[in-house]
């Protein structure tokens, strides 16, 4: 047993709680600050560890127009204070979400960011076009996955082209609409800027960066991708300071900050830093409990910190 699932039984994680603390992203009211990040929740292996209902947010795995496979395997490795993985945002397609997954998430009580995933801009249409009119409470457009061939962070890398894709996007839904940002950029407030000034109404920072780890028994690269995105504590400054940055650029976009958190402590940090909002990741992968934890330590910890609480509350920010 990890010592996140000893915690985790110590604080009864798995009984009713009373959230104390709430915050405003976008206009929507979350009943706590946490949220669980995209690629790393699936309704049918976390349900069973949690009441997924009782999260701020269930943010998806990324939805593309038709199913798709994902990379080849071996898509996962292991680095220090972290991890390196090529998924490929293998999915079963819009359809198969709106009739399966969205239902039973919206039947359960869960407010839902549905992650939207494309190889281009008409995979982008599709899938938010066929989104616009269904129970998914916000869109978050993945820009910034660095596992795909085309689109994903190709994209997110590119003010242009970014700026292009939701200035469309935008006229085809008016559900709050996230742009997800790669951290794997010269200038990320430059990025932010094009989002927001394209329609983006939040943004959620930050996704993986790029790394690799070799067999050095073979010489040749673990994952098949060659290359993936690094997740977990390792990230964790970084990501943060990203959020600080963009904050101070951007003073009034509501921010989701995603990156390395494994505590309400560490949590508590990106509130500090500006973020509206946190999401829990790859924490998730190794404790299953982490996102409802995370969630009650930082409902705790916003107990001694009064003014802060009453500014998420109303939407703002530190």
């Amino acid at each position: 047993m990890s010592e996140q699932t000893e915690q985790a039984e110590q604080m009864n994680v798995f009984e009713p709680h009373e959230w104390r603390h709430k915050t405003i992203v976008a206009g929507t009211e979350w009943k706590n600050l946490v949220g669980t990040a995209s690629g790393t929740f699936q309704l049918d292996a976390c349900g069973d560890y949690y009441d997924v209902s009782q999260m701020g947010a269930i943010c998806t795995k990324g939805v593309s127009p038709v199913p798709w496979e994902g990379n080849p395997s071996p898509r996962t490795a292991e680095s220090p204070s972290g991890m390196v993985n090529a998924v490929g945002l293998q999915n079963p397609g819009v359809d198969h979400y709106l009739i399966d997954e969205l239902p039973r998430l919206k039947k359960l009580g869960a407010m839902v960011i549905t992650n939207v995933a494309g190889h281009s801009d008409e995979d982008y249409t599709q899938v938010v076009e066929k989104l616009a009119d269904s129970e998914a409470d916000m869109l978050e457009i993945n820009v910034s996955c660095p596992n795909v061939s085309h689109g994903g962070m190709s994209v997110g890398t590119d003010p242009v082209v970014l700026s292009r894709l939701i200035k469309h996007l935008r006229t085809l839904t008016d559900k709050p609409m996230i742009v997800k940002l790669s951290p794997n950029v010269t200038d990320i407030v430059q990025i932010a800027h094009a989002a927001v000034d394209a329609g983006a109404d939040a943004l959620s920072l930050i996704n993986t960066l790029v790394g690799m780890r070799i067999d050095i028994n073979t010489g040749k690269p673990i994952i098949a991708n060659r290359t993936g995105g690094v997740s977990g504590p390792a990230i964790f400054p970084i990501a943060l300071s990203f959020v600080w940055r963009v904050r101070q650029a951007i003073p009034d976009i509501p921010i989701i900050g995603i990156g390395g958190i494994d505590s309400g402590e560490k949590a508590l940090e990106y509130l500090y830093a500006g973020a509206n909002a946190v999401e829990v990741g790859a924490a998730a992968l190794f404790d299953p409990t982490a996102p409802m934890r995370v969630a009650r330590e930082l409902d705790d910890l916003l107990d001694s910190r009064p003014e802060l609480a009453a500014k998420l509350a109303k939407g703002q920010t530190w």
